[in-house]
């Protein structure tokens, strides 16, 4: 595979999945997943230096597929309040960074703008996110198969973490 393959993949990965979750189709989304997956969200805290922003062990998120499948299931069931209504999302990825540090992974940093709004009258908000992935190819296409999703606000000004990143 080729740099502009991989990146041409991690690009095409990434659009279609913000689509399928800003259309809310996460039964779609989780096929994507691998099944090693390790979803995170680090707690990030002010520092100076940006290299000890990120608390270790500290996390909003840490999921794996199973878990992943939990909250699936909460969002689908009509009883996920802080998802009463549900969010009306749109994803904007850009930025993309793509490196192949082994044969069978794509390594992607990329930018996430997630604008957000729930309700009738309710301002929307945006959720700006840096995030870092990898992509495992196997036979059957690529597979999220790592995630961090570091949000750029300390303090979130989201009332909830109730859709994914």
């Amino acid at each position: 595979m080729t740099d502009m393959e991989a990146f041409l993949i991690a690009q095409d990965f990434l659009a279609r999945e913000a689509k399928l979750l800003d259309e809310r189709r996460f039964e779609d989304w989780y096929a994507m997943l691998d099944d090693d997956i390790v979803y995170h969200v680090p707690i990030r805290t002010a520092q100076i230096d940006y290299a000890e922003e990120m608390a270790e062990g500290g996390y909003r998120i840490r999921d794996d597929k199973a878990l992943i499948r939990i909250r699936i299931d909460r969002l689908l069931s009509g009883h996920a309040w802080a998802e009463v209504p549900p969010s009306r999302t749109l994803r904007l990825v850009g930025s993309l960074i793509v490196e192949r540090p082994d044969p069978e992974i794509i390594a992607v940093e990329s930018a996430l703008i997630l604008y957000r709004q729930r309700g009738h009258e309710a301002p929307g908000e945006v959720i700006p996110v840096r995030r870092q992935d990898e992509l495992r190819i196997t036979a059957d296409g690529a597979h999220l198969f790592r995630r961090t999703a570091l949000i750029t606000e300390v303090v979130l000004s989201t009332p909830n973490l109730g859709i994914f990143l």
